[in-house]
């Protein structure tokens, strides 16, 4: 039985170093990709590998992409975006890492569904905050009161909020784009609140020389940027990450990780006897929602969650209270219902 570890089994044929995993997540910190999408592209990766029984990587092109897409379509069932992602993985696999000509693919795809965003109505999020507590209500405040993704919630520095003009400014979203939307006014309180909790893990953090994670390699361009307040998460984790990939100069405070808010979010929705399925992301899809039934217009609402395409924000237009405005011919007819 072959124990070895699975990254040994992705060398190319020749077995150089360093590993295609780990070329993969270099190479996509290169190009600016976030650190999910090269962990994402890496377990497509070893899923492909295993699939076809750890052959190299360097031997297979797009008779074995067709099969492990036909595959996953087929007996996996697989929704059209994840195929999809498995297919850019892949792309990028053989474009960067193992550069090879890789033809059209002619594989069986996942039939494409249009489905609308579940949405969560006003009492029903007000029951879920009801079971939201500390810094987890403030988040999800924050997810619902300015249409914030869960990693744009995350990330947030202490300098990204502007109390006065009560404004949050969104920094590398997705795209890489930035964007401002509004701070709400029943936030600030408990904001600063906990803010003023942060401020004291932050001056511990400091007298121990430790500093706060920043994007790319600004800290050697700005070596005492990771120490300033600014800088600071407004949601730090608990405890401090040694690990060498993310952290190569030595111990960093890191953002929390999205799994903490996702599982009280769950929690809350399940005490709240809501039947649909909802979790972090409802809440902007709810912002987004609620924004359009207010007389928003769809423009003022795609800056906003900053789509960069008005057809993406349009989808709301579908799932906004119209229909409870409208009588059904129904309720006319003269007839008894048991």
């Amino acid at each position: 039985m072959n124990t070895k570890p699975v990254e040994q089994t992705l060398h190319s044929q020749n077995q150089q170093k360093p590993r295609v995993l780990d070329l993969i997540r270099n190479t996509c910190r290169v190009k600016g990709y976030s650190p999910k999408t090269a962990g994402t592209y890496g377990d497509w990766v070893k899923r492909f590998s295993f699939f076809h029984g750890r052959r190299p990587l360097s031997e297979m092109g797009e008779v074995e992409i067709e099969a492990f897409l036909t595959h996953l379509a087929i007996d996996h069932n697989v929704a059209p975006a994840t195929q999809n992602q498995a297919l850019n993985a892949l792309v990028f696999l053989y474009k960067h890492i193992i550069p090879k000509q890789i033809g059209n693919i002619d594989a069986v795809r996942s039939k494409k569904t249009k489905r609308l965003p579940t949405v969560f109505t006003r009492s029903e999020v007000s029951a879920v905050f009801q079971h939201l507590y500390g810094a987890d209500r403030i988040m999800a405040s924050l997810l619902y009161g300015c249409g914030l993704r869960l990693n744009e919630c995350l990330q947030l520095r202490v300098k990204d909020v502007d109390f006065e003009r009560q404004t949050v400014t969104v920094r590398e979203g997705k795209g890489s784009k930035d964007r401002v939307v509004m701070l709400p006014a029943v936030v600030c309180g408990p904001l600063k609140a906990h803010l003023e909790s942060v401020a004291e893990v932050h001056r511990q953090d400091v007298a121990n020389g430790i500093g706060v994670s920043l994007p790319g390699a600004l800290h050697k361009k700005y070596p005492k940027a990771p120490f300033a307040w600014g800088w600071f998460y407004i949601f730090p984790a608990r405890k401090v990450c040694t690990d060498p990939r993310w952290a190569p100069n030595g111990p960093v405070r890191h953002h929390i990780h999205e799994t903490v808010l996702q599982r009280s979010v769950k929690e809350a929705v399940g005490k709240s006897q809501i039947v649909k399925p909802g979790g972090c992301h409802t809440f902007r899809h709810s912002f987004a929602t609620h924004l359009l039934e207010d007389g928003y217009d769809i423009r003022t609402v795609q800056e906003l969650l900053g789509h960069a395409d008005v057809r993406t924000t349009m989808i709301y237009t579908h799932v906004m209270g119209k229909g409870c405005s409208v009588r059904s011919p129904m309720d006319k007819m003269e007839v008894c219902h048991a």
